[in-house]
């Protein structure tokens, strides 16, 4: 019998830890339902739902009656819950534990960056200004880090996919979608991962037309200038 298994994610599709846990999902072959969540409207706040995620955060998987919020640790558990399908982090050990130190770093990190080219903008297209000082310190922190890691090729980081390596992509397209240009094995690699096909089923996935108004108080943020295109 098929394990019954749902993720909650965010209602406009923009959280780049659901994005990790539904790619990670598609890549185990695991048959899963979707059930949206509006953080606008504080529906993560809602007893039943922090009762299920203990954290009251997005994303959250349900398998089997078992609930587990927080995308890493959805990641590492799909490794062992599902050891038959397609890994999420490499089977080497020290490559194992790069793309830890990589994902976790992806999560804590590049502050700036992620609020000037937060992934609203990677989905709805606005008018930004050009980065900050501290943003553009980001983005060149940013393509160090991964011009020393991503190959020559622009291949995987560690030769077979892994997980990381979409959370990467992701990453490196705050500034692609962005109009910022990315050159050599880097713009290539982050091109590559964002075409595969867990990726794009998320990036495709049917949004709401516009952001709602009231994203912008719940973010915290000034609504950027009127959309372009």
């Amino acid at each position: 019998m098929a394990p019954s298994v749902c993720l909650y994610v965010d209602s406009l599709w923009i959280s780049p830890y659901a994005f990790s846990s539904f790619v990670a999902l598609r890549e185990k072959a695991v048959e899963f339902s979707i059930t949206e969540v509006s953080l606008i409207d504080g529906e993560h706040r809602e007893p039943s739902y922090r009762a299920r995620s203990l954290t009251a955060r997005v994303p959250c998987l349900e398998f089997d009656g078992f609930a587990l919020s927080e995308s890493s640790a959805i990641a590492e558990y799909l490794d062992e819950r599902v050891p038959s399908g397609r890994r999420l982090l490499p089977e080497r050990t020290h490559d194992r534990a790069r793309a830890r130190q990589l994902m976790a770093w992806l999560r804590s990190d590049l502050a700036a960056l992620r609020e000037e080219r937060s992934t609203v903008t990677m989905f709805y297209r606005f008018r930004l200004p050009p980065l900050s000082s501290r943003g553009e310190s980001d983005a060149r922190k940013l393509l160090r880090i991964a011009g020393q890691l991503v190959p020559a090729d622009g291949g995987s980081l560690f030769g077979d996919w892994a997980l990381v390596d979409s959370e990467l992509s992701f990453m490196l397209h705050r500034l692609l979608l962005n109009g910022h240009d990315l050159a050599g094995p880097v713009g290539r690699y982050a091109e590559r991962e964002w075409q595969r096909p867990s990726v794009q089923a998320f990036v495709q996935h049917a949004r709401p037309v516009e952001v709602p108004h009231r994203y912008w108080a719940y973010a915290g943020t000034p609504r950027p200038d009127a959309a372009v295109g």
